[in-house]
C-alpha cells in the first residue's frame, strides 16, 4: 500500500513546458506488480490525476511474462510502474533490458518499487538500466508518486519528441538518396509530416497531412500520417474533412501560409511544382514557434527545390524526352531487375531510317519515331517494357508469347500515318531468349546487337534469334579487325598482280592488282576473310587508298619498260566508292604519278547498283570522261538488271570463276558463261572470264567469244618484281 504523509499538502516541482493535448490525451501507464493489492493502491492514489493536460490510462500487468506481452500490444506506453522482485530476483531488470535491447524502445521510461530495501545499489541500478527512479513502495507517497511520473512523463516526451525529429531527419536524408525513384518525393514529403510533428510537440497519429501540385495534375494528398494516412494519393477534391480540403486548396490558391485557428503551411519552389501541409495544431502558436516555422519552410522549400532538380536530371538520365520511353540506361536495369517470366529481349531497328531523316528531313523522323513509339506501347500489354536504345532503334522487354517475330511483323504490317503522309515501315528485330540469368543487362543487350546487326546482314526486314555462334563470330570479327588495323599500320599488306592474257595470242595485255596479307609470323590471310571486316568498319576506304597509290605507281615502273598497251585493273570496293571525293582522289592519283587514264581499268561488284543508280551513274561518266575504264566483276553473281547495266554505262563484264571452273560451271557445260558472253556481244562491250585453269577452258570460252581471261592455267599472282620478270620472259 501507498501510505499517507504530513509532508503530501504542498509540494513545489519544476514549471513544466506546456505539452498540447491531442487527437490521444492520455499517457499510458503500465502497472507491474506481483501483488494485486499495489496494483489497486497505485490506481486510488493517482486517481483522476491529470498531468500535462492529459489523463492517464493504466494497462495491468501481475509477472514479467505478462508485461513482456502488454508492451508487445501497447506500442504508446509512456512510464512503467514497474516491481523489482517478481517471478526472479532480477525479474523487473531483466524486464528493462529487454525493452531497450529486443524491442529497441529508449523513449519508454521506467520507476523501479521495490518492497525489499537494499536488494540492488540505487546509483549503479539507475546508471546500468536507464531508468528514470528507484524506490521503495514506502517512499512512495502519493505526492511523490505523482512527482516521480511527472518527471518521467516529460523526459518520455521529450526523448519521443527527439526520436521524431530524427524519424524526420532520417526519412528526409534517404528519400535524397531515392530521388531517381518515383517514391523519392513521397518519402521526402513523409519526412516533412514527421518534422513538423516534433517541431509543434503534436503526436504523429491523425495530425498531418500533406498535398502537391504540379503543372497538368489536379491537386492531391502525397503523404499523411495517422488517421488521414487513408487519403494518400486521393485528389484534394476528395477528402472528406471540409476543414483540412479547405485549408489545403486556400494555401495552395494563394501560395501562403495559413495560421491561425489551424495551421497550414506553404513550401514553393521556381516553377510549377508546390507542396502544402496541413497541421491538426489545437493550441496557440506562439512567436517563437512561428519564427521556427518560417525558418523551417524557407529550408524544406529549398531542399524541395533540390528534390525537383534531382528528379529533373534523373528523367535526363532515364528516360527519352523525345519518346517518353525509357533510355538505354534505363532499360539496361529493367533487364537487370526483370522477373522471370520477362524472358525475351528484342531489338527493333527501322530500315532506311537515315533516308528518312536525310531526304525528307530530322522533324519528319521524329514524327516517324513518335508514331512508331505510340504503336508499340500500344500493341503490347503494361507487362512488356518498350525503350529507345538507339537513334531509330526500340528495346522490348517481355515474355515469349508477347515478343516474338510473329508479333513484332503484325505491328508493322499496316502503314503509319505521319502528318499527311501515309508511310510503311520495315524494320529488322534481334531477339534474345533470357536463358541464362548470369548474365548482365549489357551483356545481354550486346547479344541482342550481334543478332541485329546478322539480320540487317542477311535478313533485312526480318527478325533472327541470338545464337552463341554469332557472338563467336563478332568476336572474331573484332579479332580480325584489331589485326588488320595493325598490320596496315606495319606495312603487312601488299599487292600481287595476275596476268590478263588475250585468249586468241596468248599475249599479256593487262593485270589485275590483288590485295594480300602475310602476318609477322608467314602465315596468309585470306581476302574473302579480312576485306569483307575492312569494309564493314570503313577501313576499306584508307587501304583502298593505298591500294590504288601503289598500282598506279607499278602501272609507272611497267610504261616505263615499254609496255604502253598494258591495262592495270583496280578492285574498287563499294564503301570505297561511295565516298563523295572518290573520284577527285583518283583523279588526282593518275595526275600524280603521270600514268595514261588509258592504261589503267577500275574494278566493281554488281554491289554497288543497291545504292542510288542516278548518282553512280554520274560517277561513273566522270571515271570514262576522264579515259578510265570500268568493268563490272563477278558477273551473275549480284544485284544487276539489264537496265541498271545500262544506266551503268561500263566497259566490260568479268566472269565469274564459279561460271569456269567452280561448281557453277555445270560440267563445262558453260551455259551461263555463254549468257555473259552474248549479253556482252549485244551491248557492245569487252568480256574477260577468271579462274580458268585448263586448256580445254581456255578453247571452249575462245570458241564462244571471249576475248581475255586470267587464272592458275595462265599463272597464279607474282609479286611485282616476279611479274616483271614473267612480262620479260614472254
Amino acid at each position: 500500500m501507498i501510505p499517507a504523509s504530513p509532508d503530501d499538502v504542498l509540494v513545489f516541482i519544476d514549471e513544466p513546458e506546456p505539452l498540447p493535448t491531442d487527437g490521444n490525451p492520455i499517457w499510458r501507464v503500465l502497472i507491474v506488480d506481483d501483488e494485486p493489492d499495489v496494483h489497486q493502491a497505485t490506481l486510488l492514489a493517482l486517481k483522476d490525476v491529470a498531468i500535462e493536460g492529459r489523463q492517464l490510462e493504466f494497462v495491468h500487468a501481475f509477472s514479467a511474462a505478462e508485461a513482456r506481452d502488454c508492451l508487445r500490444q501497447h506500442r504508446d506506453l509512456s512510464v512503467v510502474l514497474l516491481d523489482v522482485v517478481m517471478e526472479s530476483n532480477d525479474a523487473g531488470l531483466q524486464l528493462i533490458g529487454y525493452v531497450r535491447n529486443e524491442l529497441a524502445n529508449r523513449a519508454l521510461r521506467f520507476i523501479l518499487r521495490t518492497g525489499q530495501p537494499g536488494y540492488a545499489p540505487e546509483i549503479d541500478t539507475i546508471r546500468l538500466y536507464d531508468i528514470n527512479d528507484y524506490k521503495t513502495k514506502s517512499e512512495l507517497t502519493r505526492v511523490r508518486l505523482f512527482t516521480s511520473l511527472t518527471v518521467a512523463i516529460r523526459s518520455y516526451w521529450q526523448i519521443h519528441q527527439l526520436e521524431a525529429n530524427r524519424r524526420g531527419l532520417e526519412l528526409i536524408v534517404a528519400a535524397s538518396t531515392e530521388l531517381c525513384k518515383p517514391r523519392g518525393l513521397r518519402r521526402f514529403a513523409e519526412g516533412v509530416v514527421t518534422q513538423l510533428c516534433a517541431l509543434l510537440r503534436v503526436s504523429e497519429e491523425g495530425v498531418v497531412c500533406a498535398a502537391a501540385e504540379v503543372s497538368g495534375v489536379s491537386p492531391y494528398v502525397l503523404a499523411a500520417a495517422g488517421r488521414y494516412s487513408d487519403w494518400i494519393g486521393q485528389p484534394l477534391t476528395s477528402i472528406p474533412d471540409e476543414r483540412v480540403r479547405q485549408d489545403l486548396t486556400r494555401t495552395l490558391a494563394e501560395r501562403n501560409h495559413v495560421l491561425g485557428e489551424t495551421t497550414c503551411l506553404f513550401f514553393s519552389v521556381p516553377g510549377d511544382h508546390s507542396l502544402a501541409a496541413f497541421v491538426g495544431v489545437n493550441h496557440h502558436i506562439n512567436e517563437l514557434d512561428r519564427n521556427l516555422l518560417e525558418v523551417f519552410c524557407s529550408n524544406i522549400s529549398v531542399a524541395f527545390e533540390n528534390t525537383q532538380l534531382y528528379q529533373r536530371i534523373s528523367t535526363l538520365a532515364y528516360e527519352d524526352l523525345l519518346l517518353n520511353l525509357p533510355n538505354r540506361n534505363n532499360f539496361l536495369a529493367r533487364i537487370d531487375q526483370r522477373p522471370d517470366h520477362l524472358d525475351t529481349l528484342a531489338l527493333v531497328d527501322i530500315d532506311g531510317f537515315s533516308d528518312i531523316n536525310s531526304i525528307l528531313d530530322q522533324d519528319f523522323g521524329d514524327a516517324v519515331l513518335r508514331v512508331v513509339a505510340r504503336r508499340l506501347r500500344h500493341a503490347f500489354t503494361s507487362q512488356v517494357v518498350v525503350a529507345r536504345v538507339g537513334s531509330d532503334v526500340f528495346g522490348l522487354l517481355g515474355s515469349q508469347s508477347e515478343v516474338n517475330p510473329e508479333r513484332i511483323t503484325d505491328v508493322f504490317s499496316t502503314p503509319f500515318d505521319v502528318g499527311d503522309e501515309n508511310l510503311r515501315v520495315s524494320v529488322t528485330s534481334g531477339l534474345v531468349r533470357l536463358d541464362d540469368s548470369s548474365l548482365k543487362g549489357v551483356e545481354l543487350l550486346r547479344n541482342g546487337s550481334v543478332a541485329l546487326k546478322k539480320a540487317k546482314t542477311f535478313s533485312r526486314g526480318k527478325a533472327l534469334y541470338f545464337e552463341v555462334a554469332h557472338a563467336t563470330a563478332a568476336r572474331e570479327r573484332m579479332l580480325m579487325l584489331s589485326r588488320l588495323r595493325l598490320a596496315f599500320s606495319a606495312e603487312q599488306l601488299f599487292l600481287v598482280y595476275q596476268p590478263f592474257i588475250e585468249l586468241a595470242s596468248g599475249r599479256i595485255v593487262g593485270a589485275e592488282a590483288l590485295l594480300r596479307w602475310r602476318t609477322e609470323q608467314g602465315e596468309f590471310i585470306a581476302p574473302d576473310s579480312f576485306i569483307p571486316v575492312a569494309e564493314q568498319s570503313g577501313l576499306m576506304v584508307p587501304i583502298g587508298d593505298w591500294l590504288t597509290l601503289s598500282a598506279l605507281q607499278f602501272l609507272k615502273r611497267l610504261v616505263e619498260l615499254g609496255h604502253h598497251d598494258f591495262r592495270m585493273a583496280i578492285n574498287v570496293s563499294h564503301v570505297q566508292f561511295r565516298e563523295p571525293d572518290f573520284v577527285e582522289k583518283l583523279l588526282n592519283a593518275i595526275d600524280e604519278h603521270r600514268v595514261n587514264p588509258a592504261n589503267l581499268e577500275i574494278e566493281l561488284t554488281e554491289s554497288v547498283a543497291i545504292d542510288d543508280i542516278e548518282l553512280i551513274g554520274q560517277k561513273l561518266a566522270a571515271v570514262r570522261a576522264a579515259g578510265v575504264a570500268i568493268a563490272i566483276d563477278d558477273f551473275g553473281t549480284g544485284y544487276s538488271s539489264l537496265n541498271i547495266l545500262r544506266k551503268m554505262n561500263v566497259d566490260r563484264l568479268k566472269i565469274d570463276r564459279a561460271f569456269v571452273s567452280g561448281e557453277d560451271s555445270l560440267h563445262e557445260d558453260y551455259s551461263i558463261a555463254g549468257m555473259v558472253l552474248q549479253l556482252a556481244g549485244q551491248l557492245g562491250l569487252e568480256s574477260i572470264a577468271e579462274g580458268i585453269e585448263t586448256q580445254a577452258q581456255r578453247d571452249t570460252l575462245l570458241s564462244m567469244g571471249c576475248r581475255d581471261g586470267q587464272g592458275y592455267f595462265f599463272s597464279r599472282p607474282l609479286t611485282s618484281e616476279q611479274f616483271a620478270a614473267f612480262l620479260q620472259d614472254r
